[in-house]
């Protein structure tokens, strides 16, 4: 079993930042993705950023140039830098990961952090 352990949300303001952060742990060989997404209420659940363990990134075209995403490869970690973020930018954020937990098992797992909520105020 693999734990995902959001933090860093809040309240700001309109053109605040926020750093959000997740660590996994538990079984855990390789992570093939980790990431962000977002669901505000009433929408689907979408893709913020993700990282890819070939060292790829995937932005949502909302995060684009406000958004940053990183990791701490050694921690098992990643961070989401959210800069000029706006009201419509609140909502539940995700972190998501795809886990591959022995080299003796061929087969990843997706598992899902509990979520933090992102309050923009205008």
């Amino acid at each position: 079993q693999v734990q995902l352990v959001e933090s860093g949300g809040g309240l700001v303001q309109t053109g605040g930042s926020l750093r959000l952060s997740c660590a996994a742990s538990g079984s855990i060989f390789s992570i093939n993705l980790m990431g962000w997404y977002r669901q505000a209420p009433g929408n689907q659940r979408e893709l913020v950023a993700i990282y890819t363990s070939g060292g790829r990134t995937n932005y949502g075209d909302s995060a684009k140039g406000r958004f940053t995403i990183s990791r701490d490869g050694d921690k098992n970690t990643t961070y989401l830098q959210m800069n000029s973020l706006k009201p419509e930018d609140t909502g539940v954020y995700y972190c998501k990961a795809i886990v591959k937990s022995s080299p003796r098992i061929a087969a990843s797992y997706q598992y899902w952090g509990q979520g933090t909520q992102v309050t923009v105020s205008s």
